[in-house]
């Protein structure tokens, strides 16, 4: 929590809230991450980007289970009337249309087994470690240090502005389908964001509140930085540090 363990120690204004939250995003979200630079400036091989998606997949999945933590601790019905369209956009009408299907259909452009994805079993133990701390934090923090966490949507569209145009000019082998799970994804998060801050705005309203969402945005977003860090340590320098069961791309 270096740099904001102590920021809502006096009280914030709603207005000062929410730009120690923007200054969270802005210093630790995940697209200052070396392996997101190396991805858009086109140096990750094929399987560094295929290691990714397939990681990438096990948090896609957990999503809508978080949500639901989330909306089973709510009494509020129009905040569960809101809050339960992220499930329906990750799960789509019937479980395989939604997001999760998008992302899964990017892992099997890229030349991934859907099963074999599906399954989770290849991926880091980092990974699994991550996505299991945030499905749990979801589950047992307070609902206003829960909802506080998905606050890393308000950085997503910047991440994606970065992410598409660069993965499309420099991986012949990605083109726009390939990359169509993202193509909703900024109007969703903008939703969702506008939901989420103005909630937090709300109720964080003591110094110790405030304190508690400040801590849960630096918690998730150190669970994505923790995630990259897994795929650099893993398939950095050749995939020379791949743990024991871990998914080794193809050398040819």
């Amino acid at each position: 929590m270096s740099g904001f363990h102590d920021a809502a120690r006096n009280g914030l204004s709603q207005d000062e809230l929410e730009a120690v939250l923007r200054e969270v995003g802005a210093l630790r979200y995940h697209n200052r991450h070396p392996y997101h630079h190396r991805m858009t400036a086109g140096e990750l091989s094929k399987g560094e980007l295929q290691a990714w998606a397939l990681n990438r997949y096990c948090y896609q999945a957990v999503i809508p289970r978080k949500d639901a933590a989330i909306l089973a601790r709510a009494e509020d019905p129009a905040f569960r009337a809101e809050w339960r369209k992220r499930i329906e956009d990750h799960d789509g009408g019937d479980g395989w249309n939604g997001g999760i299907a998008r992302w899964l259909h990017l892992a099997t452009s890229l030349g991934l087994d859907a099963e074999l994805v599906k399954s989770q079993r290849l991926a880091l133990p980092a990974t699994r470690f991550a996505v299991g701390a945030y499905l749990s934090f979801c589950s047992q923090r307070s609902l206003l240090e829960a909802v506080a966490s998905s606050l890393t949507e308000l950085f997503s569209p910047v991440i994606i502005n970065e992410r598409v145009p660069a993965m499309l000019a420099k991986y012949d082998y990605v083109t726009a389908d390939t990359l169509s799970y993202f193509t909703l994804r900024p109007e969703q998060a903008a939703r969702d964001s506008d939901f989420a801050l103005a909630y937090v705005r709300r109720h964080a309203d003591t110094p110790e509140r405030q304190q508690q969402v400040i801590d849960a945005l630096v918690f998730k977003c150190d669970i994505l930085w923790a995630m990259l860090d897994a795929l650099q340590h893993a398939y950095g320098e050749g995939g020379a540090n791949i743990p024991p069961g871990a998914f080794r791309p193809d050398p040819s």
